[in-house]
């Protein structure tokens, strides 16, 4: 079965170009003229623009163990709807992925019900509580993308070192949710937070600096390859910042809320709660400043589904979580390329090329001759209104709920296979 792509902008090594794609035996093809050419189904792209499909190296799949959170099949469907065709899995599920026994049914499942590429993490420790002796990091190696126990900080810097002597030996990243419980304890508040006005016991900013700056040294001590999950605050980007400057071997990512949102957006709803938090002004805009300068390497979802009732309950009692896969491009289109702040080819480096240069991924950088057909169709002047009710993710919780975005996807392809067609959402706002 053959495609051909007619009239798009196609995003090339020297920028956009208007040409035509035919994509064949799960390859992609750039066609000048349609002359000689066959083809079995065609698609107008005029006006719309074809990319590698996005990379997100930081998702939730709840399965094994919380499916009625989310599946491995809806997971990815929610993924491809998103314009993703690459995701890694953090291995929060139960049997945690601490073995090559366990680590096998996840696998078994993702094989089977996954319409996207997906490769999971391995956890650090052995429970996955960042305090546990180390997992069966060797054993697992060719199977995962590198090892997180995210959700949980390495609690010590002796096991954090063992870990990472074990990954540099292993050529893998450790990939690490950077959380100081000894600082939690107290329930650090920062002064004027909808946290202190609201007598809510804040997470502080403190907690993730302070164990990003130890990683850091041990990084350097070691010379493991290190990410940073999530990072939130303006202290996180300034070490990592300092460290890329002294050739540690550091990259990081932040999510789209704490790029968009900040803590006076909070209300008093679950679908506002997630770790970590949403920080101040001031932590925005040293994101966003890190995005632009190259500091932050990569944008992910962090995307945590839980039912509705779960997160019904109020900003104090819900669980930690939001979804994010479905509105990702739009809502980053709409806030950081529509307002100037940066470039849509800078947003495809952030969601395509340099999370495969940092992570052994499928797909391509550019869209070439003979590169993997797994690319994304965009239409950017697609104005639409976000409804959680019409996500294909079991979860719903969004901040987002309810605000107008610019720019969808139509089509996602996979291996040359379409996974994902705008026509065929259920209740979709045209």
């Amino acid at each position: 079965m053959s495609t051909l792509l007619k009239n798009g902008n196609v995003f090339t090594p020297n920028g956009f170009k208007k040409t035509n794609i035919l994509i064949s035996n799960s390859k992609v093809s750039l066609i000048s003229t349609l002359d000689d050419t066959s083809f079995d189904n065609s698609i107008d792209c005029n006006g719309l623009y074809i990319v590698p499909g996005f990379a997100d190296v930081h998702v939730h799949f709840r399965e094994p163990g919380f499916f009625y959170k989310e599946s491995i099949a809806t997971g990815s469907l929610s993924a491809a709807r998103g314009g993703y065709t690459q995701v890694c899995t953090m291995p929060n599920v139960n049997p945690a992925p601490a073995d090559l026994k366990s680590l096998d049914v996840q696998l078994e499942i993702i094989k089977n019900d996954s319409v996207v590429h997906i490769t999971p993490y391995a956890t650090i420790t052995s429970r996955g509580d960042g305090r546990s002796t180390l997992s069966k990091m060797a054993d697992m190696a060719d199977y995962v993308v590198g090892y997180s126990d995210d959700g949980k900080g390495v609690q010590t810097g002796e096991l954090m070192e063992d870990a990472m002597i074990m990954a540099k030996s292993l050529d893998k990243i450790i990939v690490a949710h950077c959380e100081d419980e000894s600082l939690l304890d107290g329930g650090y508040i920062h002064k004027g937070t909808y946290a202190e006005n609201h007598n809510h016991k804040g997470i502080s900013s403190e907690s993730e600096w302070v164990q990003v700056a130890r990683d850091v040294e041990l990084a350097k001590k070691t010379g493991c390859k290190y990410h940073v999950c999530h990072i939130s605050t303006k202290e996180t980007v300034d070490i990592i910042r300092r460290a890329k400057a002294e050739n540690v071997d550091v990259t990081c990512e932040t999510a789209p809320h704490y790029l968009i949102l900040c803590d006076e957006d909070l209300k008093e709803e679950g679908r506002f709660k997630m770790n970590p938090p949403l920080r101040s002004k001031e932590d925005r805009a040293a994101l966003i400043r890190g995005i632009q300068d190259g500091t932050i390497d990569m944008i992910a979802t962090d995307h945590a589904p839980h039912s509705q009732d779960e997160k019904s309950r109020g900003l104090q009692k819900s669980p930690f979580g939001i979804v994010g896969l479905e509105t990702a491009f739009s809502l980053l289109y709409t806030h950081l390329v529509k307002k100037d702040i940066i470039s849509l080819e800078k947003l495809i480096e952030l969601m395509c090329i340099n999370p495969r240069k940092r992570f052994p991924l499928t797909g391509s950088l550019y869209i070439e001759n003979d590169t993997p057909a797994d690319i994304t169709v965009l239409d950017l002047s697609k104005k639409y209104k976000i409804d959680s009710k019409n996500f294909l993710s079991k979860g719903k919780a969004t901040p987002f709920d309810g605000e107008y975005v610019i720019g969808d996807i139509l089509y996602t392809f996979v291996d040359g296979n379409m996974v994902y067609d705008y026509k065929n959402l259920p209740n979709y706002q045209k």
